[in-house]
């Protein structure tokens, strides 16, 4: 973040809310503990987000001498915030209550060659109007905000999609085509940002300050937490790892390159590999990546010698890319995560590590945990979320005592 004072405000309101959805209730000097803020500060910004309705008072709690100290907690039901995660063959969405629960999911299916602008924007603002419809039609909820993932390069300052490879995709101003569809502010970033700040807050990253979210689907990327916080480089673009070079003059890349990670790993070169190890095997499904991989990660966990040598094989690779991880970051933790992951599951976790520990350095291997995400909803529409709550706390009007509410 940069260091302006409404930055440094936007930053400090929402670590009071990070803590209260990790754990609520929380006294104003368990806040102040767990933040590092003074318990001044932490009183200032309980009573803004409290006149703001998206904090309550809950009670008392005894204290060891002195007077009992009052309680606050997240008002789960003063708002909601809409996730919705992009990727090549669907737009998913979910709605989520101000604790981040899930209330309603959507889905819509991306068709092959439905890739224009306009057909993306279309489907998005459909999957957010169903999931805001299918939360309760006699109430409808009072939406604070969307979080949009686009895969590729994004500019989330200016809502820009600068680049997505898989559709021919530069300069698209996202925000502003879904600003003409949807009623609510919508706030754009990358999938691989919104799944480590999901794993970050709820899920195998929690409690670590150095972590790797691989995100594993019809694309490949590396979610970075550094130092504690998220990693997004100068443009926005770091994690690109499945853009690193696996091997020289290998397979052709969809980025133009040759021999990517994402050539050897992501759903359209595992389904390769399928038909380059048996070409007749009846786990194909056509050009269905979801059918496929499904199909695979089920015959694989069966001991199907065919699907176990295709996630032998996919592991192999994946093993030595993520060792360059390990020793380039000797991170505490990698997570694999999205849908790709888990449908294959443990047979390529157990394949994972062990190519792993073929590759990596010994010390750094030993202190870094490898483990499949834990996450039980779609953890890109939960970061997505999070990008949307952070767009409330940082807006400009957001210093008055009432939020606009926004409903369909």
């Amino acid at each position: 973040m940069k260091h302006t004072s409404r930055d440094i405000r936007t930053a400090n309101r929402y670590a009071v809310l990070r803590h209260l959805i990790a754990k609520s209730p929380a006294s104003r000097g368990e806040l102040a503990a767990a933040t590092g803020l003074s318990q001044a500060t932490v009183a200032t910004l309980v009573a803004e987000l409290t006149a703001l309705g998206l904090l309550v008072e809950v009670g008392f709690e005894e204290s060891a001498g002195g007077r009992p100290r009052s309680l606050v907690a997240v008002d789960a039901a003063g708002g909601a915030l809409v996730g919705v995660d992009v990727a090549e063959t669907y737009v998913h969405a979910e709605l989520f209550d101000l604790a981040l629960g899930v209330v309603a999911r959507a889905e819509e299916e991306l068709r092959p060659g439905e890739s224009a602008p306009e057909e993306v924007v279309a489907r998005i603002a459909a999957a957010v109007g169903a999931v805001v419809a299918a939360a309760d039609a006699r109430r409808p909820p009072r939406v604070l905000g969307v979080g949009v993932t686009m895969p590729g390069q994004v500019d989330r300052e200016r809502g820009v999609a600068v680049r997505a490879a898989n559709w021919g995709w530069r300069d698209v101003p996202l925000t502003a085509l879904l600003g003409e569809r949807l009623p609510y502010p919508v706030h754009l970033d990358n999938p691989l940002r919104a799944a480590t700040v999901a794993e970050l807050w709820f899920g195998a990253a929690r409690g670590c300050d150095d972590a790797v979210v691989i995100n594993l689907g019809t694309g490949v990327g590396a979610g970075l937490a550094l130092g504690g916080a998220l990693h997004r480089g100068v443009t926005n673009s770091a994690g690109e790892w499945g853009h690193t070079t696996l091997v020289l003059d290998g397979r052709p890349c969809r980025c133009g390159d040759a021999g990517c990670v994402e050539a050897y790993v992501g759903a359209p070169a595992i389904m390769r590999t399928l038909r380059e190890l048996a070409p007749h095997s009846a786990l194909l499904t056509d050009d269905d990546q979801t059918a496929t991989i499904g199909a695979l990660g089920r015959a694989a966990a069966g001991g199907d010698p065919v699907a176990v040598r295709v996630v032998r094989e996919t592991a192999r690779h994946l093993g030595a890319a993520v060792a360059d991880l390990v020793n380039l970051l000797n991170p505490e933790v990698i997570v694999l995560s999205s849908w790709v992951a888990a449908a294959l599951g443990t047979p390529l976790l157990t394949e994972v590590r062990q190519a792993v520990a073929r590759h990596a350095l010994g010390s750094p291997f030993a202190a870094t945990e490898i483990v499949l995400s834990p996450i039980p909803t779609d953890p890109v529409s939960l970061g997505a979320a999070t990008f949307a709550l952070e767009g409330v706390l940082s807006s400009p009007g957001l210093t008055g005592t009432t939020l606009t509410p926004h409903t369909t």
